[in-house]
């Protein structure tokens, strides 16, 4: 499939998707938030992805919502008047996707019900959404050129892209705090200190640190993966361990009559497991369901 606002490349099961409007700095679009929720949810059940990286054209990886935009610059219909009733009734008709559903929110909701292991390269300036689309991706990996700013504030607007429960999670409130309040830009020292980024790569060695560990995370079991991927970020959020119980119990008992007998063969053999088991056909009964509660 073709798309306009990204370049989509898979080698050896690593999936590079590189956000593809240079000459704007990446700037977020309505268009790219539409593809970018499609082509997560199509890599999510892609047999032939096993990890995604994240990056951006050019010097920048996204500098934020495309402000030119005519009219209301977030791609919002301002002659709706939603209600917290509307959120939970209507949140799936069409009216309020087009409308009034948070653009942002939509992707990095895509990037959370996704099975695959997802690695943002922060190549250059990140800001506004072109920060917090990363959040909902587990591992971040900046360049020494990155520029970081959660400046909602500067605009009058609040952190979106469900960014208030991923952020205090990724840093800590009191530092999700800080930087939503000062509205700042930072250096990826900073972005290092406060927990945000992994690990600071040289510009021209950013990509290949990233892909090295997408290539590494690849070659594990698949429905293992995207198991231990959903249960960390559900059960995590769950008020009580038995809950995290209960999920740890179904997965141990359907994974160990698959692909978990032939990594125990494997071991024992001191051989490399050939792990057999496919995100798009053989997750436990249990995962539709599961996913379904949030």
């Amino acid at each position: 499939m073709e798309y306009q606002t990204l370049n989509y490349h898979l080698e050896n099961r690593v999936l590079t998707l590189t956000l593809n409007r240079p000459e704007q700095l990446n700037a977020f679009t309505v268009e790219m938030a539409n593809e970018l929720e499609q082509v997560f949810r199509r890599a999510s059940d892609d047999d032939d992805v096993g990890a995604i990286v994240v990056t951006g054209a050019g010097r920048a990886f996204c500098a934020g919502m495309d402000l030119s935009s005519a009219g209301n610059v977030f791609g919002l219909d301002e002659s709706q008047q939603p209600s917290l009733e509307d959120m939970e009734t209507r949140l799936d008709t069409q009216e309020m996707i087009d409308g009034v559903r948070d653009t942002g929110g939509r992707v990095t909701l895509a990037i959370y019900d996704c099975k695959k292991p997802v690695i943002a390269a922060i190549n250059g300036p990140a800001v506004g959404i072109g920060i917090t689309m990363t959040l909902a991706m587990d591992i971040r990996l900046a360049s020494e050129n990155a520029k970081i700013g959660f400046v909602f504030g500067r605009l009058g607007i609040v952190p979106e892209a469900c960014s208030t429960w991923f952020l205090p999670r990724i840093v800590g409130l009191s530092q999700a705090l800080e930087w939503c309040y000062e509205a700042n830009v930072f250096d990826a020292a900073e972005a290092l200190r406060g927990g945000l980024v992994r690990s600071v790569s040289a510009p021209d060695q950013l990509l290949s640190d990233a892909q090295a560990i997408a290539a590494r995370l690849a070659a594990r079991s698949p429905v293992a993966t995207a198991l231990t991927r959903q249960m960390m970020y559900r059960n995590s959020a769950q008020p009580h361990p038995l809950d995290a119980h209960k999920i740890d119990s179904l997965s141990m008992f359907y994974l160990s009559q698959g692909d978990g007998k032939e990594g125990v063969s494997a071991f024992l053999e001191k051989r490399d497991a050939q792990f057999q088991g496919r995100v798009s056909t053989d997750m436990p009964p249990f995962y539709d369901a599961w996913k379904k509660t949030r």
